[in-house]
């Protein structure tokens, strides 16, 4: 018997390699579309895309356990007018490219799998947000609104589809927090702005057994907060990445020199300004188990004392 095959639509980035690490793991034939494919030692293929058009990739969905799409131009950039329709852009079309692929299989897979963020729900200020709340109306949500209704309108009546709202993804080798840790290690690690926005943080290793439980679960559909249990204030965090790597208090940052900081390392001051407090009321509903449930652990994970 053939093992169950998964593909990763975008799975060359910091979550689709420990994504594709997992499944392989688990014995999965795991097949990685990029836009530069590589030769790869461990087992898992990478097959070349565009996130936009059909190509010789489109072979691989027919009969597979799952597709993930994880595509999307990062919003870690400058929010020019342009800049955000290529953030548009690169989320619309690839659930464009993938649903009209999935029309084309003979047998389609069993579960999609989509990636959103908690950007959805924008400025929550202090207000908890659950599955249910509604969208917000900044820059971001709006992006967020329209990437999952391209999801819910795509075609696929006999696939099983997740919504995996995703949070502040905390890794050793990709996300924010190398840089966050960087600057701490440098005495910079103080609050930004009055540090009272919210995170809603996520360790990758409960980022992954989400992934898993969306696929092997088959009750799992809708919508699902991709966050830890309890979101943390902007200061509480950075708090506990300075105990984390032995750093005393830091100043904070006040708004204007945040804004001049982003200009200079290509970035945009919102993603440290906005609060976003999520919980994850429907994965807890599953039973789902964290690991890191608790921010201390999970920075000592990474940094161990």
């Amino acid at each position: 018997m053939s093992a169950k095959r998964i593909v990763i639509a975008g799975g060359s980035g910091f979550i689709g390699t420990a994504l594709a690490k997992e499944f392989a793991g688990r014995g999965y034939e795991v097949i990685v579309l990029t836009r530069r494919s590589r030769v790869r030692r461990d087992g898992v293929r990478e097959v070349v895309w565009d996130g936009e058009h059909p190509g010789d990739w489109i072979p691989f969905l027919d009969g597979a356990e799952a597709v993930v799409n994880l595509t999307g131009r990062s919003i870690n950039c400058p929010h020019s007018p342009e800049n955000l329709r290529e953030i548009i852009a690169s989320r619309v079309n690839s659930v464009n490219a993938i649903a009209a692929a999935i029309s084309q299989v003979k047998t389609p897979p069993r579960v999609w799998v989509q990636a959103s963020a908690v950007g959805f729900y924008g400025d929550t200020k202090n207000n908890l947000c659950e599955e249910n709340s509604p969208v917000g109306n900044d820059t971001l949500a709006d992006i967020c609104q329209r990437w999952e209704d391209t999801f819910n309108s795509a075609v696929a009546p006999k696939t099983r589809r997740v919504t995996l709202r995703i949070g502040f993804v905390l890794g050793r080798d990709g996300g924010a927090l190398p840089v966050l840790s960087k600057l701490t290690k440098l005495f910079l690690g103080g609050a930004v702005g009055n540090g009272r926005q919210f995170i809603s943080w996520i360790h990758l290793a409960d980022l992954v057994q989400m992934f898993v439980a969306s696929i092997e679960n088959e009750n799992l559909a809708g919508t699902f907060n991709a966050v830890a249990l309890n979101a943390v204030t902007n200061a509480e965090f950075m708090r506990e990445l300075r105990r984390a790597l032995h750093r005393p208090w830091s100043p904070p940052a006040p708004v204007f020199a945040v804004k001049i900081g982003s200009r200079l390392m290509g970035s945009e001051a919102s993603l440290a300004l906005v609060s976003q407090r999520c919980a994850p009321k429907n994965f807890l509903a599953t039973g789902f188990e964290f690991q890191f449930s608790n921010l201390r652990a999970a920075l000592e994970n990474f940094y161990p004392r």
